[in-house]
């Protein structure tokens, strides 16, 4: 039997009252199963990065609300989160995975993590700092994205443009040559990247473990993040 690829998962907390317990949503798991992988949540442990790090296939960072440094913002700008003991954990994770060149999913607070750990800056209120944003921060809006052609996120996605979720108040504004950015909602704000170093480094804003897995196009990326784990 062949076996099936694992995938590290950093824990989020809750920031938003005390941040005393983790807090994740089963649906990671639950897309990462039906993908084909085996995925394991990850505690916020320096002392067991570098194991996770080399046992494990691929590294999924997911959403979540904390303190980012300061200087991954524009100048004027910093985090409105609290602090949390993941930021570190995942750092590392984040790094060491890359560096090792195993596949790396960032969704939400990832996306943003690994865009700034590529060089790009963000901005901590997408609706005061972007003219004519929509409003990204709702659980029950909906919004377009337009997928960049010629990326292999629009490979994975097989479609021009689609409808996502949208819960994000934090935005990546200032775009490195490191990282490619793959879709814009339609008032151009970033919601997905890629970083063509890697063979597998890409982030979306938009929650997929949330879309139907069958029929939405943006649900896809498990796979293809799956698969590139077996290799």
């Amino acid at each position: 039997m062949n076996r099936k690829p694992k995938i590290a998962v950093i824990m989020d907390e809750n920031t938003s009252s005390g941040g005393d317990r983790y807090d994740i949503s089963k649906s990671y798991f639950a897309a990462l199963s039906r993908a084909g992988a085996f995925a394991v949540g990850i505690p916020y442990a320096l002392e067991f990065v570098d194991q996770v790090i080399e046992e494990f296939d691929g590294f999924l960072s997911v959403g979540g609300r904390i303190n980012f440094p300061k200087e991954w913002y524009v100048e004027g700008d910093q985090s409105q989160y609290p602090l949390s003991d993941r930021l570190a954990v995942e750092m590392a994770l984040m790094k060491g995975f890359l560096a090792q060149d195993k596949p790396v999913l960032g969704i939400c607070n990832g996306m943003q993590m690994l865009a700034c750990l590529n060089g790009c800056r963000m901005v901590s209120d997408v609706h005061s700092s972007w003219p004519g944003a929509l409003n990204h921060d709702s659980s029950g809006l909906c919004h377009h994205v337009k997928i960049s052609g010629g990326t292999r996120m629009a490979d994975i996605f097989d479609a021009e443009s689609f409808s996502v979720n949208t819960f994000h108040r934090e935005a990546v504004v200032e775009v490195s040559s490191a990282v490619v950015v793959t879709a814009r909602g339609t008032d151009g704000v970033v919601e997905a990247i890629e970083v063509p170093a890697y063979a597998f480094a890409m982030g979306l804003q938009w929650h997929p473990e949330r879309l139907d897995a069958e029929s939405h196009p943006g649900a896809r990326i498990f796979g293809a993040f799956v698969k590139a784990a077996r290799r």
